[in-house]
């Protein structure tokens, strides 16, 4: 049997991901906690090439990488042969709805549609419980006066759908034909049939582009503080964004961190008025305005410093960090559905107007792959609620 090591923190919802993609192929395997084990931080950074974000997945001898990497081989039809796990035939399974991702729009949708005695099934895809996983703490959702960890949110909406006797299956689908009803999803080693589909496939976080990023990526560059903060205790990071995401990030990372660079390429934060105030409050934060990141700047073992450019005036300059959290933005997970659904040019679905309804009769979307606008969970919650109904409607419209 291969030994599977998995290297992991407290509170990292990438490190969950990986576990479960582990878990549904019934794979055992050691998960090693370097918050609760330091001594154990420099034993996977030699094991891992230098790598200083968590996940970090080892087969035997084989470094497979962070949480991206496993998803990536298991995508490729590699991981099942590197795990040595045998392939079952697929089955077909029908469900009158499925909903297609598990954030706040995609469990909201099967909370109402479960009411409404359609028997939902939700396919989490391979971020179960979607943006909010990654937020350390929502103080904007109603009912909750105190503030709520992303996570605890999640976990009591997925309570609550499961309550109303939803069906949740982890997973990613990796094949989608919406041409004739029934729809069919294909996930793993099954076949999924629906009379509608409900798309909640939200978003995922968005990257610079940059050479030297991708270069360093997981060797200092990082896109969730929540995972990777513990490995810059007392060191100097830098924070690239101006939107609440990014201000979250780096107020959190100030637990750690003997100073955090905030670069925003605007005068002002898009980051709510709260927020800011507290930021600019923080001692250990220096805003760094008007500049983007210019280049990551490493060697073998690293990234060691950071280059940000002047929009303005062109002027370079090092920031003597050691870490980037990238907090730009997200892009919707609509690939699937490219070129069959109506879409912007950014990939955002396009609802009919005043409707949740798609282009394509038995398709509804929700949430944040259809809402460029807002991009709240409390909006994505009430778009759900939305696509439910729209659904339950349609189908009573077909008799």
């Amino acid at each position: 049997m291969k030994e599977v090591i998995v290297y992991s923190t407290d509170y990292c919802p990438y490190c969950v991901r990986a576990k479960q993609l582990l878990k549904s192929k019934e794979v055992e395997y050691k998960e090693i906690n370097v918050d609760t084990y330091p001594e154990e931080k420099a034993i996977m950074i030699q094991k891992s090439n230098g790598a200083r974000t968590v996940p970090q997945i080892l087969i035997d001898d084989f470094h497979v990488g962070g949480c991206d990497e496993l998803y990536a081989l298991d995508g490729q039809g590699k991981l099942d042969e590197l795990l040595d796990t045998k392939l079952q035939e697929q089955d077909m399974i029908h469900k009158k709805v499925i909903v297609l991702g598990s954030g706040p729009a995609g469990y909201t949708a099967a909370i109402y549609a479960a009411r409404a005695n359609l028997a939902p099934l939700i396919l989490t895809g391979n971020q179960k419980g979607g943006q909010l996983t990654t937020t350390t703490e929502v103080e904007n959702f109603p009912g909750f006066p105190q503030g709520v960890d992303g996570n605890d949110l999640m976990a009591k909406m997925e309570a609550q759908a499961t309550r109303f006797e939803t069906e949740i299956i982890f997973g990613e689908v990796t094949n989608v034909d919406i041409s004739s009803r029934p729809f069919k999803l294909e996930q793993d080693n099954n076949i999924y049939t629906c009379d509608v589909l409900i798309i909640a496939t939200g978003a995922s976080a968005r990257y610079l582009g940059l050479e030297s990023e991708t270069k360093y990526k997981n060797r200092g560059v990082s896109a969730c503080a929540t995972c990777d903060g513990f490995f810059y205790k007392g060191k100097k990071v830098a924070v690239n964004g101006g939107g609440d995401t990014a201000l979250e990030e780096a107020h959190y990372l100030t637990n750690f961190c003997e100073k955090v660079f905030l670069i925003h390429r605007r005068d002002e934060f898009r980051a709510s008025k709260a927020m800011q105030k507290r930021i600019l409050a923080n001692d250990k934060i220096e805003v760094v305005w008007d500049s983007v990141v210019d280049e990551v700047i490493g060697d073998d073992r690293g990234m060691t410093d950071l280059q940000v450019r002047n929009v303005k005036t062109g002027e370079k300059q090092k920031l003597g960090t050691e870490g980037l959290f990238v907090a730009i933005g997200h892009t919707p997970n609509t690939k699937l559905f490219k070129g069959v659904l109506d879409m912007d040019e950014t990939g955002y679905l396009i609802t009919t107007p005043n409707s949740t309804h798609m282009n394509i009769e038995g398709v509804f979307a929700c949430g944040d792959a259809m809402d460029k606008r807002y991009r709240q969970a409390v909006t994505a919650a009430g778009s759900g609620c939305m696509a439910a109904i729209d659904a339950e409607r349609w189908l009573a419209e077909q008799g």
